[in-house]
């Protein structure tokens, strides 16, 4: 294992419920020897990827990190224009939006904007959610053939719930059917009690991909508005793709049956 690996699989510990690590979870997380373990949070900290809490032994990210996210979020000028729909569409519709991007078989929030709205959804940038069972995934998904999905997931998966796709029919079915309506929904899959409504495109210069998303309590929207949200998100995301010139971005079909709730 190479030390920029170990580095990776380090940060890739962290999450919004873990925001520090010890040298003994690194042993539990990662099964790494306590002493290598000691050594990498120490190498980590002296090249200014880790600080430590206080005096305490415990490590956390370091301001290097938040600044490379930074530059990160504002060089990829797609999440940038993506953000910029969907933070219209936050504020003109009241509910939580994000931007997120797949890494292999997992999606990963990138930006967001709270809903205004009281009961509202909300979810920690950098939280890691299965692909196969949420709108964000399937709206990537589906831009690739479905071999390359197959090919993601050689064992199958275990579905989180039983209104997510249970075996690989059924999620190249709903791939099939996002591909058509040109957008993605999920109700009460890998986030319970959740609807969310998304739009994938991406840049084929950089060969970026992002998924527009809308998302909120599953039982508070009437379907006047469920529509609204997604002619505002496509409408918005074919903007963008029309400058990008992103030949895999799927149109939205409201004539098709699959648009009704």
């Amino acid at each position: 294992m190479s030390i920029l690996t170990a580095a990776a699989d380090v940060l890739r510990c962290f999450s919004s419920t873990r925001h520090d690590l010890t040298v003994t979870d690194l042993v539990t997380l990662l099964g790494m020897p306590k002493s290598n373990a000691s050594r990498l949070l120490r190498a980590m900290r002296d090249e200014g990827l880790l600080e430590t809490v206080g005096d305490s032994k415990r490590y956390r990210p370091a301001l290097l990190l938040a600044q490379i996210g930074q530059l990160y979020r504002f060089a990829a000028s797609l999440i940038d224009r993506a953000d910029a729909v969907v933070g219209r569409v936050s504020d003109e519709i009241g509910h939580t939006g994000y931007i997120s991007v797949r890494r292999g078989t997992e999606i990963i929030g990138v930006t967001a904007h709270p809903g205004r709205h009281a009961l509202r959804v909300v979810t920690s940038i950098g939280d890691r959610i299965p692909a196969f069972a949420s709108s964000t995934g399937r709206a990537l998904l589906a831009r690739l053939p479905d071999a390359e999905v197959r090919a993601l997931y050689p064992e199958g998966f275990v579905a989180p719930s039983e209104t997510a796709p249970r075996d690989m029919d059924e999620l190249l079915a709903r791939l099939a059917e996002t591909r058509r309506n040109g957008f993605a929904e999920s109700h009460d899959e890998a986030v319970r009690g959740v609807r969310a409504i998304s739009v994938g495109l991406g840049d084929p210069a950089t060969g970026d991909e992002v998924a527009l998303c809308i998302s909120f309590p599953a039982a508070t929207v009437e379907p006047s508005e469920r529509l609204a949200i997604i002619k505002s998100l496509a409408e918005g995301a074919a903007e963008i793709a029309a400058l990008t010139q992103d030949k895999r971005f799927f149109p939205l079909n409201l004539s098709s049956s699959e648009t009704a709730p």
